[in-house]
């Protein structure tokens, strides 16, 4: 774990952290309200002592009862993978700025999180389903969305015909593949 990017994000961006800053392994993460991402991100990616030029992966999170955008960013300054929460956003209406200023990639990032989560990224030019049929109305990895049969589903009531699994129907136990004779 790097010590000194965590005095680095102590300092430069104490006031903006919702939480403390938390490390563990390779891994060093910050809490920033859903309005502070532009300028937060914006210097993490700008600034000489941060340079996180790139990034990894951007997702929602359901937490039940609020909305989550989490940013995985990776910099040449250090060894450590930040990972920036913009916690805190309604589930009635979850909104947070689009990052698609600093990186282009974001875009289908962002979709993917709106469209399985219903996270509307303000700014993006292109936010409309990636997965779902466009008149969908529901948001799949929400913790609130459920199947059709899951109403009826005991917790005892055993597994779905589709969620069983099934073993190759030319499957032969024990059976060996012999080789060709190498030349």
């Amino acid at each position: 774990m790097d010590r000194i990017l965590r005095c680095r994000l102590e300092s430069r961006f104490g006031e903006r952290l919702t939480g403390p800053v938390r490390q563990r392994h390779d891994e060093t993460e910050i809490r920033i309200a859903p309005g502070d991402v532009p300028e937060v991100l914006l210097a993490l990616h700008d600034e000489s002592e941060f340079r996180f030029r790139m990034l990894s992966d951007l997702a929602g999170v359901d937490t039940g009862t609020t909305m989550q955008a989490v940013y995985h960013l990776w910099s040449d300054t250090t060894a450590d993978w930040l990972r920036v929460i913009a916690d805190g956003m309604s589930r009635d209406d979850p909104r947070v700025p689009s990052v698609t200023f600093l990186w282009k990639g974001a875009e289908w990032m962002e979709r993917e999180a709106y469209d399985m989560f219903g996270i509307t990224f303000e700014g993006n030019r292109d936010l409309r389903r990636i997965y779902m049929p466009p008149d969908y109305a529901s948001f799949p990895l929400r913790k609130d969305f459920f199947l059709a049969d899951d109403a009826a589903r005991s917790p005892a009531g055993g597994v779905r015909h589709m969620e069983q699994t099934h073993g190759p129907t030319n499957a032969q136990t024990g059976a060996r593949i012999r080789q060709a004779p190498s030349s």
